[in-house]
């Protein structure tokens, strides 16, 4: 193994491992935060870290007419409204089926991409992926029916919602927004939410609640730091690396590890259907990249790399 093939190997396991305990670090920081003020500072936190990374690579932001329009949009429909429902959502649903249900968020992808882009065909393999994420779905809000958990419901409903949206501003930035620098596409929308979400916080959330003791302190800058710049950065330097179907399937593994995480460090246990229920999830993702794994290993083979 030479030492390219090293760095792409530890750095695919470093965005794996980070996505998959942001879900517990936000868990933590729930402990002694309210929600949205909570996002509001890691978020704040992330631009100013990734302020710093522009000014020393020397990076241009676009200050174009469709590039402010964008950078708003992406400011709250892939931070503001989406994060703030998963931090309310995860009030009330355990880490680990956070996890597994915001991962359908590429699914939200397949299903909104037929509509901005009509001449993509989704294919067998991403139609059964689908339908299996989204009869998981079904399970696990079952289960919650079934003993009518009405917080834990909204709970669920909230972080389902936060995945459909940041999978229809994904199709938005993939029809839009391909001239954008993948630095500036992230430290503008990432101000615009941190300061929208802190003076919501401020104004509107019990600031009684709030103690920034060092839990909250280690989870704000761990999510932000971590959880944000870096496994950002390392994303988009594999994207440069490695075929995008098998980035891609980080969605799969994100989840077994936020599972792991939980039921180690906070003792969270799926019930039998929502153990079922995230299966069917996690299937369904993986159904969703077969194809693309697929042609990606014939092409492999048929150009005789190793």
């Amino acid at each position: 193994m030479n030492k390219e093939s090293l760095k792409i190997i530890l750095g695919y396991a470093l965005i794996s491992i980070l996505w998959g305990t942001t879900w517990y670090a936000i868990r933590i920081g729930l402990n002694s935060l309210t929600p949205i003020f909570a996002a509001g500072l890691r978020f704040s936190t992330a631009s100013i870290f990734i302020f710093a990374i522009i000014k020393y690579t020397g990076a241009r932001l676009q200050t174009d007419k469709l590039s402010l329009i964008l950078y708003v949009s992406m400011g709250f429909f892939s931070f503001v409204f989406p994060f703030g429902l998963v931090y309310w959502g995860e009030q009330y649903v355990s880490s680990g089926l956070t996890s597994v249900l915001f991962g359908v968020f590429p699914l939200f992808v397949v299903l909104f991409s037929r509509f901005a882009f009509p001449d993509e065909k989704i294919g067998m393999y991403k139609l059964l992926g689908v339908l299996l994420a989204f009869a998981g779905i079904i399970v696990i809000f079952a289960h919650s029916l079934l003993f009518s958990k009405n917080d834990l419901i909204f709970g669920m409903i909230a972080i389902v919602g936060s995945a459909a949206m940041q999978g229809a501003i994904a199709v938005v930035i993939k029809k839009w927004g391909n001239h954008l620098h993948s630095l500036s596409m992230n430290f503008i929308p990432l101000l615009i939410a941190g300061i929208t979400m802190v003076i919501f916080g401020f104004f509107f959330e019990d600031k009684s609640k709030w103690n920034f003791n060092s839990s909250a302190i280690i989870s704000v800058l761990y999510l932000a730091l971590f959880g944000t710049v870096a496994t950002f950065t390392t994303y988009y330097w594999l994207m440069k690396k490695i075929d995008v179907v098998i980035l891609s399937l980080s969605s799969f593994i994100t989840p077994i590890i936020a599972l792991i995480v939980g039921g180690l460090l906070l003792s969270e246990h799926l019930s039998f259907l929502n153990f079922i229920g995230s299966c069917l999830v996690l299937v369904g993702i993986l159904f969703a990249n077969l194809r693309g794994i697929m042609k990606y290993y014939y092409r492999k083979r048929k150009l005789g790399i190793n």
